[in-house]
Protein backbone atom coordinates (compact mmCIF):
# COMPACT_ATOMS: atom_id res chain seq x y z
CA UNK A 1 0.00 0.00 0.00
CA UNK A 2 1.25 3.53 -1.25
CA UNK A 3 1.39 6.30 1.51
CA UNK A 4 1.56 9.66 0.35
CA UNK A 5 3.95 11.65 2.64
CA UNK A 6 3.52 15.74 2.36
CA UNK A 7 6.29 18.38 2.03
CA UNK A 8 8.40 18.39 5.57
CA UNK A 9 7.48 21.88 6.43
CA UNK A 10 11.87 22.98 6.51
CA UNK A 11 13.91 24.56 3.98
CA UNK A 12 17.60 25.15 3.61
CA UNK A 13 18.80 28.79 3.73
CA UNK A 14 22.64 29.33 2.81
CA UNK A 15 24.34 32.67 3.07
CA UNK A 16 27.65 33.44 1.19
CA UNK A 17 29.90 36.19 0.40
CA UNK A 18 27.74 38.61 -1.83
CA UNK A 19 26.45 41.89 -0.06
CA UNK A 20 22.53 41.06 1.07
CA UNK A 21 23.03 40.60 4.61
CA UNK A 22 19.60 42.05 5.77
CA UNK A 23 17.80 39.92 3.25
CA UNK A 24 19.01 36.73 4.75
CA UNK A 25 18.25 37.96 8.20
CA UNK A 26 14.75 38.67 7.18
CA UNK A 27 13.84 36.12 5.13
CA UNK A 28 15.08 33.82 7.92
CA UNK A 29 13.11 35.16 10.49
CA UNK A 30 9.62 35.11 8.84
CA UNK A 31 10.19 31.85 7.53
CA UNK A 32 10.38 31.12 11.12
CA UNK A 33 7.46 33.10 11.80
CA UNK A 34 5.61 31.42 9.56
CA UNK A 35 6.56 27.93 11.11
CA UNK A 36 9.12 26.47 9.25
CA UNK A 37 12.37 24.70 10.30
CA UNK A 38 15.12 26.91 9.19
CA UNK A 39 18.26 24.80 8.13
CA UNK A 40 20.97 27.27 7.91
CA UNK A 41 24.49 27.26 6.70
CA UNK A 42 27.05 29.98 6.10
CA UNK A 43 30.30 30.09 3.94
CA UNK A 44 33.33 31.43 5.32
CA UNK A 45 32.99 35.09 3.56
CA UNK A 46 28.69 34.74 3.99
CA UNK A 47 30.01 34.85 7.96
CA UNK A 48 32.12 38.13 7.05
CA UNK A 49 29.16 39.42 5.28
CA UNK A 50 27.29 38.66 8.71
CA UNK A 51 29.88 40.65 10.54
CA UNK A 52 30.30 43.46 7.72
CA UNK A 53 26.44 44.49 7.14
CA UNK A 54 25.06 42.60 10.52
CA UNK A 55 27.57 44.03 12.74
CA UNK A 56 27.34 40.07 14.12
CA UNK A 57 30.32 38.48 14.92
CA UNK A 58 29.21 34.93 14.64
CA UNK A 59 26.58 32.70 13.21
CA UNK A 60 24.04 33.62 16.22
CA UNK A 61 20.23 32.19 15.29
CA UNK A 62 18.28 34.42 18.03
CA UNK A 63 20.05 37.71 16.78
CA UNK A 64 19.49 36.55 12.76
CA UNK A 65 15.99 35.39 13.15
CA UNK A 66 14.48 38.29 15.25
CA UNK A 67 13.87 35.84 18.75
CA UNK A 68 12.97 32.87 16.89
CA UNK A 69 16.28 30.44 17.10
CA UNK A 70 14.36 27.93 18.14
CA UNK A 71 13.44 27.24 14.82
CA UNK A 72 16.86 27.59 13.28
CA UNK A 73 19.33 24.13 13.08
CA UNK A 74 22.59 25.48 12.19
CA UNK A 75 25.20 23.34 9.73
CA UNK A 76 29.05 23.81 9.55
CA UNK A 77 29.93 24.64 6.04
CA UNK A 78 32.83 22.27 6.75
CA UNK A 79 30.85 19.29 6.86
CA UNK A 80 29.53 17.87 3.66
CA UNK A 81 28.05 14.77 5.44
CA UNK A 82 25.24 16.66 7.49
CA UNK A 83 21.91 15.90 6.94
CA UNK A 84 21.17 18.45 4.61
CA UNK A 85 23.69 17.26 1.91
CA UNK A 86 21.67 13.90 1.83
CA UNK A 87 19.04 13.57 -0.75
CA UNK A 88 16.83 11.55 1.91
CA UNK A 89 16.57 14.57 4.10
CA UNK A 90 13.29 15.93 2.34
CA UNK A 91 12.74 19.74 2.74
CA UNK A 92 10.82 22.67 0.76
CA UNK A 93 14.47 23.14 -1.09
CA UNK A 94 17.23 25.92 -1.00
CA UNK A 95 17.25 29.63 -1.09
CA UNK A 96 20.78 31.09 -1.50
CA UNK A 97 20.69 34.74 -0.31
CA UNK A 98 22.80 36.17 -1.29
CA UNK A 99 24.42 33.87 -3.84
CA UNK A 100 27.75 34.96 -5.24
CA UNK A 101 29.20 34.77 -8.61
CA UNK A 102 31.50 31.71 -6.91
CA UNK A 103 28.88 29.93 -5.64
CA UNK A 104 26.82 30.24 -8.50
CA UNK A 105 29.95 29.00 -10.88
CA UNK A 106 29.84 26.36 -8.60
CA UNK A 107 26.60 25.20 -8.44
CA UNK A 108 26.26 25.59 -11.96
CA UNK A 109 29.90 23.25 -12.72
CA UNK A 110 27.94 20.46 -9.70
CA UNK A 111 31.26 21.30 -7.78
CA UNK A 112 30.59 20.33 -4.10
CA UNK A 113 33.62 21.57 -1.94
CA UNK A 114 31.69 22.53 0.78
CA UNK A 115 28.00 22.35 2.65
CA UNK A 116 26.45 25.03 0.91
CA UNK A 117 27.28 23.63 -2.97
CA UNK A 118 27.01 20.21 -1.96
CA UNK A 119 22.94 20.87 -0.14
CA UNK A 120 22.27 22.95 -3.32
CA UNK A 121 23.16 20.19 -5.82
CA UNK A 122 21.19 17.83 -3.50
CA UNK A 123 18.34 19.87 -4.20
CA UNK A 124 18.35 19.81 -7.79
CA UNK A 125 18.97 16.28 -8.38
CA UNK A 126 16.03 15.56 -6.35
CA UNK A 127 13.94 18.00 -8.04
CA UNK A 128 13.20 20.23 -5.49
CA UNK A 129 13.14 24.06 -5.11
CA UNK A 130 16.48 25.64 -5.55
CA UNK A 131 16.71 29.85 -5.91
CA UNK A 132 19.61 31.69 -5.89
CA UNK A 133 19.06 35.57 -5.50
CA UNK A 134 22.08 36.48 -6.58
CA UNK A 135 23.20 39.98 -6.48
CA UNK A 136 26.36 40.46 -7.77
CA UNK A 137 26.83 43.43 -10.44
CA UNK A 138 27.22 43.86 -13.43
CA UNK A 139 27.59 40.20 -14.94
CA UNK A 140 29.79 38.74 -17.24
CA UNK A 141 29.23 36.43 -19.90
CA UNK A 142 29.98 33.70 -17.69
CA UNK A 143 27.87 34.68 -14.91
CA UNK A 144 25.01 35.00 -17.40
CA UNK A 145 26.39 30.93 -18.88
CA UNK A 146 26.03 30.01 -15.33
CA UNK A 147 22.72 31.51 -14.84
CA UNK A 148 21.55 29.57 -17.80
CA UNK A 149 23.28 26.10 -16.90
CA UNK A 150 20.88 26.35 -13.38
CA UNK A 151 18.24 27.48 -14.69
CA UNK A 152 18.27 24.37 -17.02
CA UNK A 153 18.71 21.95 -14.53
CA UNK A 154 15.56 23.76 -12.61
CA UNK A 155 17.13 26.33 -10.19
CA UNK A 156 15.34 29.93 -10.36
CA UNK A 157 17.36 32.87 -10.47
CA UNK A 158 16.22 35.55 -8.48
CA UNK A 159 18.45 38.66 -8.73
CA UNK A 160 18.09 40.87 -5.40
CA UNK A 161 16.32 43.55 -7.33
CA UNK A 162 14.00 45.66 -5.49
CA UNK A 163 10.84 47.65 -6.74
CA UNK A 164 10.00 50.85 -6.61
CA UNK A 165 6.65 51.23 -7.61
CA UNK A 166 4.92 50.75 -4.48
CA UNK A 167 6.67 53.73 -2.86
CA UNK A 168 9.13 52.28 -0.70
CA UNK A 169 9.82 55.16 2.23
CA UNK A 170 12.69 52.81 4.33
CA UNK A 171 15.01 50.62 3.55
CA UNK A 172 13.23 48.08 5.38
CA UNK A 173 10.70 48.41 2.50
CA UNK A 174 12.65 47.63 -0.14
CA UNK A 175 14.34 44.57 1.86
CA UNK A 176 10.71 43.41 2.22
CA UNK A 177 10.00 43.70 -1.32
CA UNK A 178 12.56 41.08 -1.99
CA UNK A 179 12.01 39.21 0.58
CA UNK A 180 8.45 39.05 -0.36
CA UNK A 181 9.00 37.65 -3.76
CA UNK A 182 11.62 35.17 -2.64
CA UNK A 183 9.38 33.69 0.04
CA UNK A 184 6.56 33.57 -2.86
CA UNK A 185 8.48 31.24 -4.83
CA UNK A 186 8.42 28.79 -1.61
CA UNK A 187 4.36 29.61 -0.84
CA UNK A 188 5.71 30.58 2.50
CA UNK A 189 2.82 32.60 4.02
CA UNK A 190 3.27 36.02 4.69
CA UNK A 191 1.92 39.53 5.36
CA UNK A 192 4.50 41.60 3.66
CA UNK A 193 2.90 44.59 1.92
CA UNK A 194 4.34 43.53 -1.99
CA UNK A 195 1.47 43.00 -3.99
CA UNK A 196 0.73 44.81 -6.83
CA UNK A 197 -2.74 46.96 -6.89
CA UNK A 198 -2.92 49.98 -9.61
CA UNK A 199 -5.34 52.09 -7.20
CA UNK A 200 -2.78 52.41 -5.04
CA UNK A 201 0.14 54.21 -7.56
CA UNK A 202 -2.56 55.99 -9.98
CA UNK A 203 -3.49 55.00 -13.43
CA UNK A 204 -1.49 55.86 -16.38
CA UNK A 205 -2.67 58.69 -18.61
CA UNK A 206 -4.73 57.52 -21.77
CA UNK A 207 -2.74 56.54 -24.74
CA UNK A 208 -4.06 58.37 -27.99
CA UNK A 209 -2.02 55.70 -29.97
CA UNK A 210 -4.03 53.26 -29.04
Amino acid sequence: MLHCMSTPERIIVGITGASGAPYAARAIELMADAGLEVHLVVSRLGRRLILDELGQRSVDPDRLSGGRGDRIVVHSNGDVGATIASGSFQTKGMLVVPCSGNTLGAIASGVTNNLVQRAAAVVLKERRRLVLAHRESPLSMIDLENMQRVTAAGGIIAPLSPGFYLGPKRIEDLVDFVVGRLLDLFEVPHELDVRWDESRVGALEPDASG
